[in-house]
């Protein structure tokens, strides 16, 4: 797995604040009354026309880019409290309705992506690109431009997820297109860190946010949201603005 995040996400002292911000959740604020001041998280999906990525792998890079951005030293504080580049726009967006929005880009224009700010995951060759949040009528044309629905992956078959990484649990009985499970995921892996405690969160952080995606099956859900209510794993709740029912628990996240 390959990131262009610093590689000190973990290292630096203010670690500990910028997963405080997870921690402490999110929503805060209600939502603008004009819709081009909704806050929102770009999420870039490579998806060339041959050879793509799978579904999984594509999935498990938009995960670990989202939660890296969002503990990215430069969403926090330097070492002389001043603010780094992108902290304003990110605990504006953590402390309103933290929404992401999934488009695909190929060739030139995912090249272009790369220079609109963000972290860029590769894993086992699969790319996703998370971008600094800001308002959705202000959106870098490099980007709005971007298809957000019309392609999307079959289900694969990973096997088990391997031992001792974090597991996000896609509801398979919603059948989500890619984009809205790589924003489910995205969500579920910040709502992940900010359950664990710094130390935990650090050790995550060190192994780049490894973590795997797999569809579970009926049998299977019922069991994990059974955790989730026990309080042993996370649930995403959807608002429903997209695709399945206001309420719908979409992801599961476990470490374990």
């Amino acid at each position: 797995m390959d990131s262009d995040a610093p590689r000190s996400v973990a290292a630096d002292p203010g670690f500990v604040a910028r997963h405080r911000v997870l921690a402490r959740g999110y929503g805060h604020r209600p939502d603008p009354a004009d819709p081009a001041d909704v806050l929102a998280m770009p999420l870039v999906l490579h998806v060339p026309r041959s050879d793509p990525p799978a579904r999984s792998s594509l999935l498990e890079a938009a995960a670990v880019a989202t939660v890296t951005l969002c503990l990215d030293p430069r969403v926090g504080l330097g070492p002389d409290g001043e603010p780094g580049p992108w902290y304003g726009p990110f605990l504006a967006w953590n402390d309103a309705r933290i929404r992401k929005v999934s488009r695909r880009a190929r060739g030139a224009h995912w090249s272009a992506a790369q220079d609109v700010p963000g972290v860029t995951v590769d894993c086992d060759g699969a790319q996703a690109r998370a971008l600094v949040p800001g308002r959705v009528g202000s959106l870098d044309s490099r980007i709005s431009r971007l298809q957000i629905g019309g392609t999307d992956l079959p289900h694969d078959d990973a096997g088990d997820p391997p031992p001792g990484v974090p597991v996000l649990w896609v509801n398979a009985d919603l059948d989500m297109t890619v984009g809205k499970a790589a924003a489910q995921v995205g969500h579920a892996a910040m709502l992940l860190a900010g359950a664990l405690d710094v130390d935990a969160a650090r050790a995550w952080a060190d192994a780049v946010f490894r973590c795997a995606v797999r569809d579970a099956d009926p049998a299977r859900w019922k069991e994990l949201v059974a955790r989730a209510e026990a309080g042993t794993a996370v649930a995403v709740r959807d608002a429903g603005f997209t695709e399945v029912a206001p309420g719908s628990v979409t992801v599961i996240g476990t470490v374990s």
